[in-house]
């Protein structure tokens, strides 16, 4: 299956006052960003077809796949000064590289990048700046087996905020961390069908009207998942996870378990 990645925002939380133009995609966890270590996640699960909805920053992510070292995260052996690769990352990837807009809004992005997915009933989605160790498998499984127009994963809240619950008077009769509400929110990985065109207007919202949409109509299907699951909407998350990579905490790296396990 194709994967859409959803790579030209700002990224405004995550730049923190930055004047740089790098977007949050391409923020580094370890000797890679995070946009790579998305697309190891998929390809790991057999999906190495890949289109870039490309935006704001788009030439570091363009530079970064066309200078593309393969020695930073593998193993290979120098002769006669040359490096002989004993394995390979990206060798088997098909990545399309698609301008869809400064400004445009995610459902706007996925409309201009349609015509490379023609011929495909179902295709995944990502917004490139989550990761997670999901079952992908299962979850396209379970998508097929219905006739919903798209999954998406949802997650509990991550927030650390708590939520009040009080009388007409002011008085507080409850307080209870978000996390503890029977609350799930968007996780950000989609399994989609055609029929999401059918209801994404001119520059809509892939989630807002798409899967609004479908939700009206009882054809969105969600994917539950209370697993390791990390967003990158600031600074500090985006450190925590360059932190934990450092220290081999690395539970998004399934091929890297796998490779372990072998």
């Amino acid at each position: 299956m194709k994967v859409v990645l959803f790579c030209g925002g700002y990224g405004m939380r995550m730049r923190n006052g930055d004047a740089s133009d790098v977007p949050k995609p391409m923020a580094m966890v370890g000797p890679r960003p995070l946009i790579w270590h998305v697309m190891r996640y998929y390809a790991h699960f057999g999906h190495t077809e890949f289109v870039l909805c490309l935006g704001y920053g788009a030439h570091h992510i363009k530079e970064f796949f066309l200078d593309y070292r393969e020695t930073t995260s593998n193993d290979f052996v120098l002769r006669n000064g040359k490096p002989e690769l004993l394995s390979t990352d990206i060798a088997d990837w098909t990545i399309s590289f698609v301008q869809t807009g400064i400004e445009s809004p995610i459902g706007e992005r996925l409309r201009r990048v349609r015509e490379y997915l023609d011929g495909d009933e179902m295709f995944l989605a990502n917004y490139a700046d989550v990761l997670t160790d999901a079952p992908l498998d299962e979850m396209v499984e379970r998508f097929s087996e219905t006739e919903a127009g798209a999954s998406m994963m949802v997650v509990p809240p991550q927030s650390s905020f708590h939520c009040v619950e009080m009388d007409e008077g002011g008085r507080i009769g409850a307080i209870t961390p978000v996390s503890d509400m029977p609350l799930w929110e968007n996780g950000g990985y989609f399994v989609l069908r055609q029929e999401i065109f059918d209801h994404i207007p001119e520059n809509g919202d892939l989630v807002a009207d798409g899967c609004g949409e479908l939700a009206k109509r009882g054809r969105l299907l969600a994917y539950p998942y209370r697993g390791f699951w990390k967003p990158t909407d600031t600074v500090k998350e985006r450190y925590a996870l360059d932190a934990a990579y450092t220290h081999g905490n690395r539970p998004w790296a399934l091929w890297e378990r796998d490779k372990v396990h072998a």
